[in-house]
């Protein structure tokens, strides 16, 4: 079958016969419907090196992925052939107290995972093939009726990733609050779906991009702003000086983080998505009182079957473009370039 996998660290990947993988007990083989491209896998092409991560090429890449069961290995109950499913992405030691929990991306025990704080297209093969491999059926996922596996390929990380950072501030999201998405791309502009179908709250979208600040409009936002130097100020006229309680930074660089260090109300939450490699500097007098600061990674098993029924429903519905395997580096070059709008699903 054709794969694309990454060779080494600092190269593109390469379009390669690889052979089908087999299932061995308690693992499942799926027949890919789409893959998400994620710029994530950006960082892997050009900027990570040996030792960045403990694990290294070559793997195919992939790791948002939706199909259908193809084959199952011995043991595995549950499911069945032909069924469509989704795969969670992150692949923990399974035994911790956080994998229990189904939350495999803070899992205690990496030594015992299949790849060291990794999984499909992260270290092992992912879904950019006609097959994947899932190494233990609980990650295995079943779709709800109605959801294509394209769509729902990018929910499980595009979609799963902004709504774990949205749910655990849905505490601080009541009728009257306003929460704050600052950068409309794959993952921000889903996001504010995930605000408008889950909570009360005035939304406002901070861009440098037109284009996506127009995208931000068409999925709810109740008001966008061009990014600039006046932007925190605008955010707190619009939120009659408050300022905003929850701001949820999609980009993560130093400018996006002082921006919502100075938009932010007392007592709110400022969660930091993107990995744009920026820093914040924290003291008494430095950030709003009682400003909850914190990062999250990806999100938990149960929460992803809750985002797979928010996209059934049609109440998240990430913009997404179709490439075939042969046109996979097309995207990413978009990706690269800021040129893709929403997400890119590949579809062998």
């Amino acid at each position: 079958m054709r794969a694309l996998r990454l060779l080494d660290w600092k190269t593109e990947p390469v379009l390669v016969e690889v052979d089908e993988p087999i299932p061995g007990p308690g693992q499942v083989v799926v027949r890919i419907g789409g893959a998400g491209a994620c710029h994530s896998d950006l960082h892997l092409m050009h900027d990570f090196e040996a030792g960045a991560v403990p694990w290294n090429p070559p793997f195919t890449l992939g790791h948002e992925n939706a199909g259908w069961v193809h084959a199952l290995g011995q043991g595995v109950t549950g499911l069945d052939i032909g069924q469509p499913v989704a795969v969670y992405g992150p692949w923990g030691c399974g035994t911790c107290a956080r994998c229990q929990l189904g939350i495999d991306p803070y899992c205690e025990n990496v030594a015992a995972a299949p790849v060291p704080g990794g999984g499909g297209g992260l270290g092992l093969d992912g879904g950019m093939a006609e097959y994947m491999l899932v190494p233990d059926a609980r990650h295995v996922v079943a779709l709800p009726e109605g959801l294509d596996p394209v769509l729902a390929a990018p929910l499980t990380d595009a979609g799963l990733t902004p709504y774990h950072a949205v749910r655990r501030s849905w505490g601080k999201l009541p009728p009257g609050s306003t929460a704050v998405v600052i950068g409309v791309g794959g993952l921000g502009h889903v996001g504010i779906q995930i605000l408008k179908a889950t909570t009360a709250a005035r939304v406002i979208a901070v861009d440098t991009r037109e284009a996506a600040l127009r995208l931000a409009e068409e999925c709810g936002a109740d008001l966008t702003l061009p990014s600039g130097p006046d932007s925190a100020e605008e955010i707190r006229r619009a939120t009659g000086g408050r300022g905003a309680d929850v701001i949820l930074d999609f980009v993560g660089a130093d400018p996006t983080l002082a921006l919502g260090a100075a938009a932010a109300r007392t007592v709110g939450d400022l969660t930091i998505v993107g990995m744009g490699g920026g820093t914040l500097p924290v003291g008494f007098f430095a950030v709003p009182y009682e400003l909850s600061i914190q990062t999250t990674y990806w999100g938990s098993r149960p929460e992803l079957e809750e985002v797979l029924d928010l996209g059934a429903r049609g109440l998240v519905r990430p913009k997404a473009s179709t490439y075939s395997l042969d046109d996979a580096l097309t995207a990413y070059h978009k990706m690269r370039d800021g040129t893709l709008e929403g997400r890119a699903v590949i579809v062998p």
